[in-house]
């Protein structure tokens, strides 16, 4: 079966994108097509000017005095308040500090300790495996402790919330099918039995509207390195609702998160308000990085992003059924578009050389064990003309098994 859709179609769509001008914010190599966004985001001239900033002028002429005359001392609240206007997030709530990893230590203590008399830790079962580390290594710590899986203890997460629980850790998009949760419902659920919930946005923040005040949301953590763009490695965020702040205590307690970290006082009080979730010295070109990432956002609407978001994943998804579905694809995750995160899997037998395969001919995206291919599509710099072409490779690659060489079967270290 042949999609309806044409080549002409497809660039009409193109030229009357509203976020078509966004892609020259970016840095895309030639010859690539980029849908792995939900993993790596592209480069932007933004960001390298920040950081040019921060080393050549900042660090090196103002050496340690910029830790005053440039601000780095405020920029994990002041990044978290720019960050969370796209977070649904009122200021005071958000900062940028530390990986998702720690962040996830730190909010599942402080919510254990809001609730010393439940022991539960409700999680997915499919979740991303650090969010079941991190769970587990809480868990270890405090005696008496346990963890429910959903898919292993009950068969939705709905089913495991009781009295008993105390805090609830949940994706808002799964990171292999692209699932996307009610985050209202499930975090009234949570709390009509008296539980606190953490929302994991690292594949929701920057690829559509988030709106956790509205939702009533208690803790959210997530990486900036995915649909923001703040480079490899950037540092993660947390948000706290500002009802909890005063109850919150992490164990993590690093001078940074001190209430007076520059009167070096032996004992430990925390800092109030969202600051008290910080722990120690904060990664300033990382964050300079990102601060140039975040500008980027400033004239964008959410709305416009998840539009076109839908529109792309699902020209994706008709143009592959149409041209490879006879060559052993099958769509994992949901159809509807409203229903899904900005990304689309398939799974294949053999997903893992089928990736390799499109990556070596410059449709980059990614693989997830066991048999899933990942394609994910940021609006700000893909295009529809992106999908047409890179279905057309796909395409390519299944019906002639170019994917079966060899070499397409080298693992490598990351995929």
């Amino acid at each position: 079966m042949r999609s309806t859709i044409d080549l002409a179609a497809v660039e009409a769509m193109d030229t009357a994108d509203p976020l078509r001008a966004m892609r020259d914010r970016f840095i895309l190599p030639d010859g690539v097509i980029y849908l792995d966004g939900n993993s790596l985001g592209a480069a932007a001239p933004a960001v390298f000017n920040e950081l040019q900033k921060a080393a050549t002028q900042e660090w090196a002429q103002d050496l340690i005095r910029a830790w005053n005359t440039a601000g780095w001392f405020d920029m994990p609240v002041a990044l978290g308040d720019q960050l969370g206007r796209l977070i649904g997030a009122a200021s005071g709530q958000t900062v940028v500090c530390d990986t998702t990893s720690i962040n996830i230590y730190k909010v599942l203590h402080a919510a254990l300790g809001m609730r010393p008399n439940r022991s539960v830790i409700v999680a997915e079962g499919d979740s991303f495996p650090t969010d079941l580390y991190m769970a587990e290594g809480v868990a270890s710590t405090r005696p008496g402790t346990v963890l429910r899986l959903e898919g292993v203890d009950a068969p939705t997460i709905e089913e495991l919330i009781d009295e008993r629980v105390a805090v609830i850790l949940v994706n808002h998009v799964n990171y292999k099918t692209g699932q996307l949760r009610d985050m209202a419902a499930l975090t009234c659920k949570a709390h009509q039995v008296g539980a606190l919930i953490v929302w994991d946005l690292c594949h929701t923040a920057g690829a559509l509207p988030v709106e956790l005040d509205a939702a009533n949301a208690d803790f959210a953590i997530g990486c900036t390195y995915k649909y923001l763009n703040g480079g490899p490695g950037a540092p993660a965020f947390i948000y706290a609702a500002k009802r909890h702040h005063e109850d919150v205590h992490q164990p993590l307690s690093g001078w940074w998160g001190h209430a007076r970290p520059f009167a070096f006082e032996q004992g430990y009080t925390a800092g109030s308000g969202i600051r008290r979730f910080l722990c120690g010295t904060q990664p300033v070109l990382s964050m300079r990085a990102l601060k140039g990432a975040l500008d980027i956002w400033d004239d964008i609407d959410m709305v416009s992003v998840r539009k076109k978001s839908i529109a792309l994943t699902d020209l994706f998804i008709q143009l592959v059924e149409a041209r490879c579905g006879a060559y052993g694809l099958e769509l994992e995750g949901p159809r509807d578009g409203d229903a899904r995160g900005s990304q689309v899997s398939f799974l294949h037998p053999h997903g893992y050389q089928v990736m390799r395969a499109l990556i070596e001919r410059g449709v980059i995206g990614d693989f997830r064990a066991p048999s899933t291919i990942r394609f994910g599509f940021t609006p700000l710099y893909v295009g529809y003309k992106d999908v047409w072409q890179a279905v057309e490779v796909l395409e390519d690659i299944l019906r002639t098994g170019a994917w079966q060489e060899a070499r397409f079967a080298v693992k490598t270290a990351v995929t």
